[in-house]
């Protein structure tokens, strides 16, 4: 038997301007100390805001220490061979109580040159959203560079961004280069590469309680984004029950739904990855060996690529629904 288990980890809860208080209502985080709540991170190896282990033996390290010391056994040994000791995404609820900036991330290439920094790819998950509520992903035109100049100095952007009226399950994939916005009563769990690099474009002329408008990137991304234009900018799915279906594959991440009635046995002997499972409702038991934890509405838990073999299963007739992560090489 190894040492290792599925890890829990305390969310690392941040005030936004834009943010709100359902993240407490929908998915039972506490932030006393927040006013509101705009993001938790989940599980995060970004530096200076890494997550630390809140079950077991190992409680209250955290997870570069623990990737240190148990490498490949923890992420797998492709994973670790390219990233180290640096945790390669970065999972996150987002609970936006008002529009947020019009945004765009760097690709690899561009932020490795500038930032050296890895770019942001990510993919958002709508956990609950208002009647009517809408997000930006891409443009509703062909457009290029000079075409998208042209709007952006007559004060005309966002006559030219595609809005997309949402609901709980839809799906969007955000490759870098990809101008985006989470618009006001939405929820999302997003997942994404570990990387905090973030150009904005437009903040509707918000100001922070000191008077001050918040920083933008107009220049910085120009050369980020990409100027093509999608007919469909949703990823489409059909869930199916005890079975888990797949939402986004790309190098970065594949996120799965599963949707949990019964008992499932999960194997990933063949692909050598750490496992990522986010709660977004009901609660269940994931077990391993001879042992076994619940897992609530709201949690997130990381299963070591050691633990290749494992069993998820609903409690009673409570459906769990999980968000299913993990890296495949």
């Amino acid at each position: 038997m190894n040492n290792l288990y599925p890890l829990k980890f305390i969310p690392i809860c941040k005030d936004k301007i834009w943010g709100g208080n359902k993240l407490n209502e929908l998915l039972n985080k506490k932030y006393p100390e927040l006013p509101n709540c705009g993001e938790s991170w989940e599980i995060s190896g970004v530096q200076d805001e890494v997550s630390v282990i809140s079950n077991g033996f190992l409680k209250g390290n955290n997870l570069d220490e623990l990737i240190e010391v148990y490498m490949g056994d923890l992420v797998g040994e492709k994973v670790y061979e390219k990233f180290g000791t640096e945790f390669p995404l970065l999972v996150k609820f987002i609970d936006a109580n008002d529009n947020l900036s019009i945004q765009v991330h760097p690709n690899d290439e561009l932020a490795m040159e500038r930032h050296d920094a890895f770019g942001k790819t990510e993919m958002w998950y709508v956990v609950q959203a208002d009647p009517g509520a809408k997000l930006i992903s891409g443009f509703n035109r062909k457009i290029d560079k000079e075409g998208y100049l042209k709007y952006f100095k007559n004060g005309q952007l966002e006559d030219i961004l595609n809005y997309e009226e949402v609901k709980a399950g839809d799906v969007f994939f955000m490759p870098a280069g990809r101008v985006h916005a989470i618009g006001k009563g939405i929820v999302v769990a997003e997942i994404q590469q570990t990387s905090d690099v973030t150009y904005r474009i437009y903040d509707f002329n918000r100001v922070d309680d000191q008077g001050h408008p918040r920083e933008l990137h107009v220049d910085l991304a120009l050369d980020a984004i990409d100027y093509r234009f999608e007919s469909n900018y949703r990823t489409e799915y059909k869930a199916v029950d005890d079975k888990s279906v797949k939402l986004v594959e790309c190098p970065y991440f594949t996120t799965n739904i599963l949707s949990l009635t019964t008992s499932v046995e999960r194997d990933f002997a063949d692909i050598d990855t750490f496992v990522i499972y986010c709660c977004l409702g009901g609660k269940y038991i994931i077990g391993w060996e001879d042992q076994s934890i619940i897992v609530e509405k709201g949690e997130t838990i990381l299963v070591p690529a050691l633990i290749n073999n494992f069993v998820l299963s609903a409690i009673n007739d409570d459906i769990a629904k999980l968000l299913e992560v993990y890296i495949k090489k």
